[in-house]
């Protein structure tokens, strides 16, 4: 092996530092730039504000919502919190799974009215994120009558309503944004946090 001498060691030195430099500090201040600048909304975590400018939530995250006035979303296997996502891990063979598919079509079937068979599947299985924001048209249309009696709305208005807040999502899947649609019922105009 022959000895490179003390001035390999000192380009090395400076490869590292100018790299460091670019790609520790540099291209992190750029890519931060451009998202505040071009994609403020969604580089600040997608954040709904009410009129007041109070946060009420983000379009990205699911919550839970309990009372018969509210469309109801996806089942978490984490309790919507966002920073321990997952989905549960359990197989379909899994008992725990079936047993706890088995409650949430009980409870779905008492509080809506629904035949188990007739069920959306994304009504009874948790999301790979656990904090899904959305659900599916059939998921929403199956809770119409249950929203809009609590209320005293028409069923009219609450599928208005549904429609209103549907989105096609990703690969075309059409889906209902929940935190939104539920908002609006309430009267509560949101916006997106710049």
């Amino acid at each position: 092996m022959r000895y490179a001498g003390p001035g390999s060691w000192l380009t090395a030195a400076r490869f590292s530092l100018l790299m460091a430099v670019l790609l520790g500090l540099l291209y992190p201040l750029v890519v931060v730039g451009v998202g505040q600048l071009g994609f403020s909304h969604q580089a600040n975590g997608s954040l709904l504000a009410d009129a007041q400018g109070r946060i009420i939530g983000s379009s990205l995250v699911g919550q839970a919502f309990t009372s018969d006035r509210y469309f109801q979303g996806r089942p978490s296997a984490v309790d919507y919190a966002a920073d321990t996502l997952g989905g549960s891990n359990l197989a379909p063979s899994n008992p725990a799974l079936r047993q706890r598919a088995e409650a949430d079509a009980r409870r779905i079937t008492a509080r809506d009215g629904v035949a188990p068979g007739r069920i959306p599947v994304d009504l009874l299985t948790a999301s790979g994120s656990g904090i899904d924001p959305h659900i599916s048209p059939q998921a929403a249309a199956i809770q119409v009558a249950r929203v809009a009696h609590a209320r005293g709305l028409r069923e009219a208005d609450v599928r208005g309503l549904v429609a209103r807040y549907s989105e096609s999502g990703g690969l075309g899947q059409p889906r209902v944004a929940i935190l939104p649609l539920n908002l609006a019922l309430d009267g509560i105009a949101v916006r997106p946090l710049p």
